[in-house]
């Protein structure tokens, strides 16, 4: 029987089987062996222990389009962090600190900011205008109003979408609106290992229709860039300072333009970016949190 690992707790892995349902199973000793940690949203293959009991054992898993390190999830397709608009107030330091994790994986990102109905329009024009020249797919929206889903589950279909953001945003809300049948999903999961089922702590993947996928992350509050080397707790990325300024979108355009090669976008002369800065066409939250950033990359690795 093939299927996906929606959930992974403890050594057992839990496997979705359509028209069968969720199977308790546990990895065979080889992939110990080999190295290999099974992750949610990996496509694998179960031998059955029993039909009645749901429960089994994964005996193969199929190759993985990507990995993720942080969230460790596999064959994601893209990435919709959620923040709110208002209540919280967004953190966009630390939103542009997950932007670059992902840019660092490779991983195609979405931003959609939630509770818009709790924002003035001026606000919500000012969070474009952030982002406008970073290419990244803006999406305001209101899961308690209903406001802005057709677009976003538009977006989401025929995809597997791993979802984050800090708690208190709405992001559980979101996902049930765009899911109904989310909560009986990780009910049943829950029933299995006896915990409640709005946990957070782990990812788990949430069939909508089709091939189209949501992968509840488990929410963040702060992210580190970890240099490396730097043993500081955190992400782990592994990104040297110098390499920052790939992962700002909006940057590489006019990064073309500097004097110099190898230009830091901070303090030197004849710098495209900065003048692009000047000219308006680069956000300074942006630049902002990237220089804040390269700053803390910098100090990582003096110590």
């Amino acid at each position: 029987m093939q299927g996906r690992i929606v959930k992974g707790i403890a050594g057992f892995y839990y496997v979705h089987i359509v028209g069968a349902g969720v199977f308790e199973c546990k990895a065979k000793g080889i992939f110990r062996k080999e190295k290999i940690k099974p992750l949610v949203g990996d496509a694998v293959e179960i031998d059955p222990i029993s039909l009645e009991e749901k429960t089994g054992n994964v005996v193969r898993i199929f190759p993985r389009k990507n990995e993720l390190i942080r969230p460790a999830v596999a064959n994601v397709d893209q990435v919709l962090v959620i923040f709110a608009a208002d209540k919280p107030k967004p953190n966009l330091n630390l939103l542009d600190r997950f932007l670059v994790m992902m840019e660092s994986q490779r991983v195609e990102t979405a931003i959609c900011f939630n509770k818009a109905d709790l924002a003035g329009l001026e606000e919500l024009e000012r969070l474009r205008g952030i982002y406008a020249a970073s290419g990244y797919k803006l999406f305001f929206v209101s899961a308690k109003e209903g406001v802005g889903i057709g677009p976003l589950r538009d977006a989401l279909a025929q995809k597997t979408t791993a979802v984050a953001g800090p708690s208190g945003v709405g992001k559980s809300s979101l996902i049930n609106l765009l899911q109904p049948e989310a909560g009986m999903e990780t009910g049943e999961i829950s029933g299995k290992i006896g915990r409640g089922r709005h946990t957070t702590r782990h990812s788990q993947l949430i069939h909508l229709e089709g091939q189209s996928y949501i992968m509840d992350t488990p929410g963040f509050s702060s992210l580190c860039l970890t240099a490396s080397g730097g043993g500081q707790k955190g992400a782990g990325l592994g990104i040297e300072e110098e390499s920052l300024k790939l992962f700002f979108p909006e940057f590489l355009e006019y990064g073309e333009e500097c004097r110099f090669q190898g230009c830091s976008h901070i303090h030197e002369p004849g710098c495209g970016v900065r003048q692009a800065l000047d000219e308006g066409k680069i956000s300074p939250v942006r630049y902002g949190n990237y220089a804040a950033l390269y700053e803390e990359l910098k100090n990582i690795r003096k110590y």
